[in-house]
């Protein structure tokens, strides 16, 4: 579980400059931008706020994301 603390100073990489990039804390395993709908999941407590990571995710419905997420190899 991360602190509402780390959550509250989270913004997605890509709309932090230019949108709020406020990400919603989805099923304790995700974090969703709320300006472009990328989905950055959440490792053993870590979130991967990798660009690539998010992008892989954009497009799936936060409904159809696997809980938990799959890890990199």
């Amino acid at each position: 579980m991360i602190q509402k603390e780390l959550l509250d100073l989270l913004r997605c990489p890509v709309c932090a400059k230019e949108e709020k990039g406020t990400l919603e804390y989805f099923k304790d395993t995700w974090l969703i931008c709320q300006d472009c709908a990328r989905k950055y999941p959440i490792w053993d407590d870590i979130p991967i706020m990798l660009i690539d990571e998010g992008d892989k995710w954009q497009a799936t419905d936060k409904e159809a994301l696997p809980v938990p997420p799959p890890q990199a190899k």
